[in-house]
C-alpha cells in the first residue's frame, strides 16, 4: 500500500513540475481561446437631440443673441462743487474742476437680431444714456450700434449695425405660449458670456408690477441675472416667445421669478420704430384704478369689473366727450376692461383721430360715449 502512494505522489510531483516547466517556457501551449466579448453602443443620429434635449432649439436661436456693452459719462460729485460757479476759482482751478466731472460709467446687457439687416431688439434701460454702443455677435465680431428709436413705456428699443445677412431670429406665433410650457433663456448674465437656461412659463399676464407703462408680462422661472436683460426667451423649437427684461430678486440674483415682455408686444413696438423711428399709441386723457369690492358696492355694479375714472385731464378727448371722475368705464369698442392696466392696453392699441365707443356705468346706468382718440404724449421725463 505505501507501494502505491508512494508511486502516486512521484507522478503528481513529476506532472506538476512539467506544468511549471510548460507554463514557463512554453506558455502558449496552455493558453486557452475566449470569445470576445462584444458591446453594443447606439450610435445618436447627428440630426437628432437625445430625449428631453433643448440643444436644437438652443443651436437655432444662440446665433441670434448677441451681447450689448455700452459707456457712458457721468458727473461725478467732487470736493470742489461748492466753488464751481466762483468765476475767480475758475480762473485758477478751472481745468481740475473739468477733470472731476468726467467719469466713465460701463454697463452691459443682450440683445436679439431680429432682422438680416441689421435690427437688433433690446431693453430701453440698457442703452438708455449710453454715449457708445458696442455690440459682440455670436460670432466673435465686434460692431458699433446706433439707436434707432426706444419706447421707454415698455422698456423697448431698436439697435442697428452696419452688416448684411445676419442670423435674425424667428418669432413664435403670440397665441401658442401657454402656463407650464418649456422656455429657454440666452444670454449674457455678468459678463461671463452667452448663457442658455432652462424653465417653464411659470405666469402669463403678469401686470401692477410697477416696472412699465404697459405691463403684460411672461413670467417665468428660467434664471435670468443682470446682464440678461435684452436677451431672448425662446420655446422648445427655437423661436422667440420673449425679451427678458426683469427678475424679482433680494439678492440681485435670480430667485426663480423673472420676466419677459412677450414677442407679441415686441414685434409691434419694433416694426414702429423701425419705420418711424416712435411709437404712436392711442389716448383719451384718464386717470383710472382697479374697482375693488367695496368700490363696486359703493358704485351699486352688479359686479367687480371694469376701471374707476379717477381723474380727467381738461381739455383731453375724454374730457371733450364729456366723461367724468365718478365713472365707471366697462368696455373699449365692445372689449371688457377687467382693470386699469387692460384698460391702458386697449387705449394703446386705437389708432389717434379715430372714434371710440366706451360704454361706462353712470348713476346706476349704462350709457354708451363716443370719444374721439388723440394721440398719447411722450413721457415728461423719458429716459433718452
Amino acid at each position: 500500500m505505501q507501494r502505491i502512494w508512494l508511486i502516486f505522489a512521484q507522478s503528481v510531483t513529476a506532472c506538476l513540475g512539467l506544468l511549471f516547466v510548460l507554463r514557463l517556457f512554453y506558455p502558449h501551449l496552455l493558453e486557452t481561446k475566449q470569445e470576445p466579448i462584444v458591446i453594443n453602443q447606439v450610435q445618436p443620429s447627428p440630426l437628432v437631440s437625445a430625449k428631453g434635449s433643448y440643444s436644437d432649439a438652443a443651436k437655432k436661436a444662440m446665433p441670434s443673441v448677441v451681447n450689448i456693452f455700452t459707456s457712458s459719462t457721468v458727473s461725478a460729485p467732487g470736493p470742489h462743487d461748492q466753488f464751481k460757479d466762483d468765476p475767480l476759482f475758475r480762473h485758477f482751478f478751472g481745468d481740475q474742476l473739468d477733470n472731476e466731472e468726467d467719469q466713465p460709467e460701463n454697463s452691459l446687457g443682450s440683445g436679439v437680431i431680429v432682422s438680416e439687416q441689421g435690427l437688433i431688439l433690446t431693453n430701453d434701460h440698457v442703452v438708455a444714456s449710453a454715449d457708445e454702443i458696442e455690440v459682440a455677435l455670436a460670432d466673435g465680431r465686434k460692431l458699433s450700434a446706433k439707436v434707432v428709436g426706444t419706447d421707454p413705456d415698455t422698456d423697448l428699443a431698436v439697435l442697428k449695425v452696419d452688416a448684411e445677412k445676419l442670423p435674425a431670429i424667428t418669432f413664435a406665433a403670440s397665441d401658442k405660449l401657454n402656463v407650464g410650457d418649456v422656455v429657454l433663456a440666452i444670454g449674457n448674465p455678468f459678463g461671463v458670456g452667452q448663457t442658455v437656461t432652462q424653465g417653464i412659463v411659470s405666469a402669463l399676464g403678469r401686470s401692477h408690477l410697477g416696472i412699465n407703462t404697459y405691463e403684460n408680462f411672461i413670467q417665468t422661472d428660467a434664471s435670468i441675472n443682470p446682464g440678461n436683460s435684452g436677451g431672448a426667451l425662446i420655446d422648445a423649437e427655437g423661436n422667440l416667445v420673449g425679451v427678458n427684461s426683469a427678475i424679482y430678486s433680494r439678492s440681485g440674483g435670480s430667485m426663480g421669478i423673472g420676466f419677459a415682455i412677450p414677442a407679441s408686444i415686441a414685434k409691434q413696438v419694433m416694426e414702429q420704430i423701425a419705420t418711424s423711428g416712435s411709437v404712436t399709441r392711442g389716448w383719451i386723457g384718464i386717470e383710472a384704478q382697479d374697482i375693488t369690492p367695496e368700490l363696486a358696492e359703493s358704485f351699486k355694479l352688479s359686479q367687480v369689473r371694469g376701471s374707476l375714472i379717477a381723474g380727467v385731464l381738461k381739455g383731453s378727448p375724454a374730457d371733450l366727450a364729456g366723461l367724468k371722475a365718478g365713472d365707471v368705464l366697462l368696455a373699449i369698442n365692445n372689449k371688457e376692461v377687467v382693470d386699469s392696466s387692460g384698460m391702458l392696453n386697449i387705449i394703446a392699441a386705437l389708432k389717434p383721430n379715430e372714434k371710440a365707443v366706451l360704454r361706462i356705468a353712470r348713476a346706476e346706468k349704462e350709457i354708451n360715449v363716443d370719444v374721439t382718440v388723440g394721440r398719447r404724449p411722450k413721457p415728461a421725463a423719458a429716459r433718452r
